[in-house]
Order: structure tokens, then C-alpha cells, then sequence
């Protein structure tokens, strides 16, 4: 029998995630890894059951492995990309040693690679590539930047005053909402066959903040512009540009067997 167990269960992927499987497999094989299991009444009152997942706690991860087909690490949300490395070789290591045979693992989609060698690549890369040497089966399900993004953009002052005013640049997005990613890495978790796969989990068309802005007007009711402004400073914009948001795939479509939610539908939460 395959048992599945997803890390940070209880984090806002992974509980999506744990939630599309449900519906999926039975829960007896279903495995929920938590940080502190004290914190997992309602995995217990799903009868699914929870270990404890520490990925500083190399012991307690083989530990807690023992037993599982196939694992998704969904990556550390620690702020240190050192020590966000070390975790997931930790969790990459006590995987091997604990007789894992399938290990997915949730990136950037797209990653850019450096044309000089010798630079190390971003934590989501060089996970991956200890993956690959570990010789264990693997899938990457490599996320586009999640929608939330939209949430720091002030659409509520948008909707109010009639004008999106974002900083310059002729930026493109492939975002999508955590619950298409979620509903997408489950049915890669039940997949058939053999692993070494590669999912670049992204919207199938770009969009920009005109597009953004006619949805703000169809939602208001009245006109939304968007007008670009070089005094506008924010973190977002910065990160942005370090990542990939331009390019596009239809693997997401392809594993959720729909299309992807909409962009009016996806930032509702988000305005209400």
C-alpha cells in the first residue's frame, strides 16, 4: 500500500493539500507531518494520522518517514536561505535512510540559472539538485509566485479612488491561487508510474496590471485605471524581478483536469 505524507501539513498549502487528497485516496493512507503535533486535533478528528516533522531534527525525521512511499517537502519557510538549504537536505537525507521511494518537492516555477557556474544557484535550485543526487525518485512541482502577491497592491484604495498605481515596468504574471496549486500537487502525489518529472505549475496566459484593472472595474462597478508611478516603493516589486512571473505552461491544467480559476475569481478574497 502507498502511504503519503505531506510536511507543513498544517500550513496553508499543505492543509489545501491534505484536503484535495482526502477525496482521493483513503485517509488510512495518509500521513500529515507537523512541526507540533499538539497541533494536529483536527488531522486526529479526520483520522488521518500526524507525526512530527522537524526539519532541524535529523533523528525525528527518519523517525517520521519510516513507513512512507512517497514525500512532499513542501519547502521551509525559514527567512535564511542557508539554513532553508540545510532543512531540506536534512529532510533530503533522512528520506533516503528511511526507505522513501518517491520524493516531490515544491519550488519556484521557471528558475533562472546562472550562466557562471561557479555561483550558486537559489535555494529552490540547489534542493533540487540534491535531490537528483540522491538518487531517489523525484518530482518538482515548481509554483508560480502565488496570487496573495496582489494583496500588498492596495486594491481596496484602488477600488475606492478609481486608480491602480503600481511602479514602472513592463511587468507579466503567471500567477495562480494556492488552491489550483493544491488541488494540482495531490493529483501529482497519486500519480501512476515512475518519477523524475518536472511541473511548471503556472496560469497557461499572462496578465498585467491593465488586465487587473479592468477586473477592478468590473467589480466596482465604475472605472479603475491603472497608471505606473516611480515613487511607488515596495519590497514586492524587487522580488518580483528576481523571479520568472513571464513564462507559461499548461502543466497545471493538465494534472488539476480543468482550467485555472480565473483572475476575477482569484483575487475576491482579496477585496472583500
Amino acid at each position: 500500500m502507498t502511504t503519503i505524507m505531506i510536511t507543513g501539513a498544517n500550513g496553508q498549502l499543505g492543509s489545501l493539500i491534505l484536503e484535495n487528497l482526502r477525496s482521493r485516496i483513503p485517509v488510512g493512507q495518509i500521513v500529515a507531518g507537523v512541526r507540533k503535533v499538539e497541533q494536529a486535533a483536527l488531522f486526529r478528528e479526520q483520522r488521518i494520522e500526524a507525526r512530527k516533522v522537524d526539519y532541524d531534527l535529523l533523528e525525528s525525521l527518519e523517525e517520521a518517514f519510516h513507513g512512507i512511499s512517497r514525500l512532499l517537502l513542501i519547502s521551509s519557510s525559514h527567512t535564511d536561505d542557508d539554513v532553508r538549504l540545510a532543512q531540506h537536505k536534512r529532510v533530503i537525507d533522512a528520506a533516503k535512510q528511511s526507505g522513501v521511494r518517491h520524493l516531490l518537492y515544491t519550488g519556484f516555477a521557471f528558475p533562472q540559472q546562472s550562466a557562471d557556474r561557479s555561483k550558486p544557484g537559489n535555494v529552490h535550485t540547489m534542493t533540487e539538485q540534491a535531490i537528483i543526487e540522491s538518487g531517489l525518485e523525484y518530482t518538482f512541482l515548481r509554483n508560480a509566485l502565488y496570487i496573495d502577491f496582489v494583496g500588498v497592491l492596495g486594491l481596496k484604495e484602488a477600488l475606492s479612488s478609481g486608480e491602480l498605481v503600481t511602479a514602472p515596468g513592463g511587468w507579466k504574471f503567471n500567477s495562480v491561487g494556492r488552491r489550483d496549486l493544491a488541488l494540482a500537487a495531490a493529483a501529482a502525489l497519486v500519480e501512476e508510474g515512475a518519477g523524475n518529472r518536472i511541473y511548471e505549475l503556472t496560469a497557461t496566459h499572462t496578465w498585467d496590471f491593465a488586465d487587473l484593472a479592468e477586473v477592478l472595474t468590473e467589480v466596482a462597478g465604475k472605472p479603475v485605471v491603472h497608471r505606473q508611478d516611480e515613487g511607488i516603493q515596495h519590497w514586492i516589486y524587487a522580488f518580483m524581478s528576481q523571479l520568472d512571473t513571464a513564462s507559461t505552461s499548461g502543466d497545471l491544467e493538465q494534472l488539476m483536469g480543468r482550467p485555472v480559476t480565473p483572475l476575477r475569481d482569484s483575487i475576491l478574497p482579496f477585496i472583500v
